[in-house]
């Protein structure tokens, strides 16, 4: 009696002290290690790759024979393993689909017995502030699965630290290391979070939130990823009373007002700057950019605008001129699409232009990050155009001069670099189409490049043409151009 009594205390202590958000059994065998051998392009020398690097991270199987794991886990990957928890033997797996914006993956196994015996954990919902959770992971500096506990402490808009993509996120007082990307966030034996980057302080951690992977699973039911939708518009808040009388809001009105509408957005011609948003899809937009997404918690005011999908429709109420009005627009591009210099890319060549020994590429951040500490240390001038710079229709990329191939035929110029062009042989360049055209139109007998401050390049055409392959076979470059903008084939 003595020992049932013992036995009994004991269960009973374990489920007291059991953590209440841990799963309750099936988890851990879901848990997948990630092996990734990555090559990066190298955009000082786009026509180039970097050294070959291994990085490993977290999945865990998900219905269908998926692995959902983090974006940048498998970013610029060549070849990827895989391990489930507990086991020594390793598999080959493929990424099906990738969203570098809300940084998720899903990989597949290339062995179906990989899945064999193990039960897929289900997506669940959003948690409230104050739920405990319990985070899976193989966090470096040892082999085994790692599970710590956290409670979910605030949830809000941030950017994604891969993309730069500003998206709900919950923060949880759980650290999550190097190597637990990618691993689920498990709440009551469901997947509510994939932890995918670590805070500034100590056990600060966060994860990509239930929406968002709810969101990026209906979008690939179709088995392609075509993004998450935005506006197209820049805003500021309306905070100052000053600001809300000049543009007549009443006492009871609250909103933003649109700045510039972006070339190509899908509110192109139905919003106008000046126009105050009023409400979108029914939900009150606040002066301060917010809106009320459950009762007493508040986010980005451009929330319900990324649950849409591509091509849906969202309805806004609008104040013109000191007139309401009701405006619905049908969500055609990704969100960031707007942007003048694009945030990082992964997995896709860098695109490049090579003429007279003359690199140009356009401005992207991957170019900025050639500089180490780049945010201080990259060209002031590039910096700019990164932080603060807009599309027009007149230009829609920087095109600058990176470097010059040192030969007989472009001296002078050697130490030209970083260089944004605004003219090549009198066409204004937009984009890095315009200049190849300016350049492979001009029959006149000089190539005449002027950049943003006005100083002139100048290259004899014929000079250019008959000494054009040996400088590419002087620096070992097989092409003198990337294959996005390669010549169309004519048959």
């Amino acid at each position: 009696m003595r020992l049932f009594q013992s036995a009994l205390f004991v269960v009973i202590i374990g489920i007291i002290m059991a953590p209440s958000g841990w799963a309750k059994g099936g988890t851990k065998e879901a848990v997948v290690k990630i092996f990734n051998v990555y090559n990066r392009y190298d955009y000082d020398e786009p026509w180039k790759m970097q050294r070959q690097k291994r990085r490993s991270g977290t999945g865990c199987i998900i219905s269908g024979r998926r692995i959902l794991t983090n974006a940048h886990v498998v970013a610029d990957q060549k070849f990827i393993q895989i391990k489930k928890a507990g086991e020594a033997r390793k598999y080959i797996a493929e990424v099906a689909i990738v969203a570098h914006e809300c940084d998720l993956a899903i990989l597949r196994s290339t062995d179906d017995s990989f899945f064999s015996g193990v039960r897929p954990i289900e997506i669940g919902s959003l948690p409230e502030v104050q739920d405990k959770v319990a985070v899976y992971g193989f966090s470096e500096g040892g082999d085994e699965l790692c599970i710590t506990e956290g409670v979910v402490s605030r949830i809000e808009h941030r950017k994604y630290t891969h993309s730069r993509a500003y998206l709900l996120t919950c923060q949880i007082d759980a650290a999550i290391n190097s190597g637990s990307s990618g691993g689920p966030v498990i709440k009551d034996d469901n997947v509510v979070g994939v932890a995918f980057q670590a805070g500034s302080g100590e056990n600060i951690g966060y994860m990509v939130p239930a929406p968002v992977i709810n969101h990026f699973l209906e979008d690939i039911r179709d088995g392609k990823y075509d993004g998450i939708p935005g506006l197209g518009i820049s805003w500021q808040k309306m905070e100052n009373p000053d600001l809300r009388l000049r543009y007549g809001m009443a006492g009871h009105q609250t909103g933003i007002q649109v700045n510039t509408v972006y070339p190509h957005s899908p509110a192109r011609g139905l919003l106008r700057s000046g126009d105050i948003i009023l409400s979108i899809d029914g939900q009150n937009v606040e002066n301060d950019g917010t809106i009320e997404f459950r009762p007493g918690e508040r986010t980005f005011f451009g929330y319900p605008v990324q649950n849409k999908h591509m091509n849906e429709q969202v309805a806004l109420r609008i104040l013109r001129e000191k007139s309401p009005m009701d405006v619905v627009i049908t969500l055609t591009t990704p969100m960031n699409f707007g942007q003048l210099v694009p945030d990082e890319r992964y997995d896709e060549p860098p695109t490049y232009y090579i003429i007279g020994g003359l690199v140009f590429e356009p401005l992207t951040l991957n170019y900025l990050k050639t500089w180490k500490k780049w945010y201080l240390n990259a060209p002031s001038n590039l910096l700019n155009y990164y932080f603060r710079g807009e599309p027009t229709e007149d230009r829609r990329e920087i095109v600058v001069l990176v470097k010059v191939l040192a030969d007989e035929i472009n001296v002078g110029y050697h130490n030209w670099k970083n260089t944004v062009i605004a003219t090549v042989n009198g066409r204004n360049i937009a984009e890095m189409r315009d200049l190849v055209e300016a350049f492979e139109s001009n029959t006149g007998p000089y190539h005449v490049m002027v950049d943003e401050l006005g100083y002139r390049i100048v290259l004899e055409r014929r000079k250019v043409e008959e000494n054009h392959e040996r400088i590419l076979r002087k620096y070992r470059i097989s092409s003198d151009r990337s294959r996005d903008l390669q010549r169309p084939h004519r048959p």
